[in-house]
């Protein structure tokens, strides 16, 4: 018998290959990291995957996450990895750890406390801070191995301070000069291997003691300025979470000025309020009109609502800030819940309220009107009547008492989910609808490593292939075809990362085998798993037969293989040839 002309051949699937055309059978074999061979496919493989009745798609891109933190402490890119996502972007929203001088680390560990939720004592204990400048970050991080590909933007916050020191942290103008260097060392950052930079303009993001972080009310010249070093470099991409302060035709003026000056793809977040403002709208409509122009601006979103959790066991529930609430904080889950159900202090916790620097935190937990229980398998497209205040109130009975007894319930472990920006339309599913249909978005905010107590949304593949490409109702569904398109070619595109998102010869060998008929996502669940014990929400799925990066099965049925292929990606990469498909 001769040798096996393949490392591996995956037999008899059904290939999506992430172009957006028309699903067909056939194999998938791979050489070494890349794909060498589609189609019908004679030679044997070392090892061999049977996907009879099973889809094969190439492996998922999620440009937005914040694993620049969890990548420097341990090898599993984890919720994201256990969704078929085979290459994560970190530093989104313009935060992250680097650059920092010595004594700016405790600054940086506070603003990704405040506004990324993870915990002071993960990041303290878990950081090794074996790096200072932006460049060093990513020679620390390209010695760390993963089960999936990761890259790194350069963050405004950090950046910011890094040259203007406490003047920067205190919300200070830049002088010339500062704008100058944050130029110059945009583009020292795109020349060493950042994918991009990003920055972030919007009210939620604040220190755990309620301050606005650095770059809040960064003047237009600031921004310009990192646009200016994209410019130089003539690499990388510019993300930006938004401003909602303003109107949305300046929003997209704004938009048009950066991605002018810098000469390189810009996303941005957007997301739809539920105030029934139209600025998103607006948006959308300027976006088309700059793509016309020859901008290649895109809106980064999320197809259902952004889910945040509260839980007795996770950070926020609507008790959790009042002044009764806390001698309980630090307790185990199983002594809080027996205190809370002592009769005085159940009293007690329902007349106080709650008091918290952090505006954000606060309207969290303050807004008890659209809180529903989760429930396994989630259902994150709830009716609007149904939540708990509305059932309360048609009982005739108090919205919070009974909110107070549904977080007693499953011994504390109960979750229920508040649906926030996208809560829109019936069932809340008005953002998908308009969202996925729209050429100029990208699927992302899935916030992988950040989070860690309040928010889930990693799971976003899963949640797409099971919720709209199996929606029962035939006029919102989408395909098949579209679906795996925005999980990885367009998402890979947009980053400059044309070595993957697609099923074709020469690419990158990043696949998935997925039971589609199979596929099945899990609520989320709370593990302490983090460095110093520190918690984090994890959601299963069931239904990825195989995942493989760069020709390597990192996970079968949903459990990892151990195997750690995943590296550092340095800067855009070039797409290889097509030539040679079976």
């Amino acid at each position: 018998m001769t040798d096996p002309q393949f490392d591996l051949v995956i037999r008899g699937g059904t290939i999506v290959d992430g172009s957006g055309g028309e699903a067909f059978d056939g194999d998938v074999a791979i050489r070494g990291r890349t794909i060498a061979a589609v189609g019908k496919v004679g030679g044997r493989g070392r090892e061999e995957i049977a996907a009879e009745g099973r889809i094969v798609t190439p492996g998922f891109v999620d440009i937005h996450t914040h694993y620049d933190g969890q990548i420097t402490w341990e090898n599993r890119l984890a919720p994201s990895s256990g969704h078929g996502v085979t290459s994560v972007i970190m530093g989104n929203c313009g935060v992250g750890f680097a650059p920092a001088r010595p004594g700016q680390r405790e600054l940086m560990i506070r603003m990704m406390e405040g506004v990324e939720d993870i915990p002071e004592a993960v990041m303290s204990e878990g950081l090794p801070w074996n790096w200072e400048s932006f460049p060093d970050y990513l020679d620390a991080i390209g010695a760390r191995r993963a089960d999936i590909d990761f890259a790194a933007q350069l963050p405004h916050n950090p950046l910011r301070v890094y040259v203007m020191g406490q003047r920067g942290a205190d919300c200070e103008p830049p002088t010339a000069e500062d704008l100058a260097q944050m130029r110059a060392l945009t583009a020292e950052a795109l020349r060493a291997g950042a994918i991009g930079v990003s920055t972030t303009r919007h009210l939620a993001h604040r220190y755990r003691d309620g301050r606005n972080v650095p770059t809040i009310f960064s003047e237009e010249a600031e921004l310009l300025a990192m646009a200016e070093g994209l410019r130089d470099a003539g690499t990388g991409v510019f993300e930006m979470l938004g401003d909602d302060r303003i109107s949305g035709e300046d929003t997209v003026a704004l938009l048009r000025r950066l991605a002018a000056t810098s000469g390189r793809p810009l996303s941005f977040t957007l997301t739809q309020p539920a105030n029934g403002s139209d600025r998103w709208r607006v948006i959308l409509d300027g976006i088309a009109a700059a793509r016309a122009d020859g901008l290649a601006i895109k809106a980064q979103v999320m197809p259902r609502p952004v889910g945040i959790l509260i839980g007795l066991d996770l950070s926020l529930h609507p008790f959790v800030f009042h002044p009764g609430f806390a001698a309980l904080a630090g307790l185990p889950l199983a002594e809080k819940v027996a205190a809370m159900r002592d009769p005085g202090l159940r009293r007690r916790l329902l007349a106080e309220r709650s008091e918290d620097p952090h505006a954000f935190f606060k309207s969290v937990v303050d807004d008890t009107e659209w809180l529903f229980p989760l429930g396994d398998p989630p259902n994150y497209h709830p009716d609007a009547a149904d939540s708990i205040a509305a059932r309360a109130r048609r009982a005739g009975l108090d919205p919070l008492e009974v909110i107070y007894d549904a977080l007693l319930e499953n011994d504390g472990r109960a979750v229920l989910y508040r649906p926030s920006a996208n809560r829109i339309g019936e069932r809340f599913e008005g953002a998908g609808e308009v969202f996925l249909k729209h050429p100029d978005v990208l699927l992302g905010l899935g916030d992988g490593g950040a989070h860690y107590g309040m928010i889930c949304d990693a799971s976003l593949p899963t949640y797409l292939l099971t919720h709209w490409v199996g929606h029962p109702d035939p006029a919102k569904r989408i395909t098949l075809p579209r679906a795996i398109r925005m999980l990885a070619s367009d998402t890979a595109c947009a980053v400059g990362l044309h070595d993957r998102g697609r099923i074709a010869v020469g690419m990158k060998a990043d696949v998935n085998v997925i039971d589609l008929a199979g596929l099945r996502l899990h609520a989320p669940r709370p593990i302490y798993d983090l460095p110093a014990g520190g918690r984090r929400l994890m959601q299963a799925a069931e239904g990825y037969e195989a995942t493989i990066v760069s020709g390597e099965i990192t996970y079968r049925g949903g459990q990892a293989t151990g195997a750690l292929p995943g590296r550092l990606v340095r800067g855009a990469q070039g797409a290889p040839g097509r030539e040679g498909i079976a």
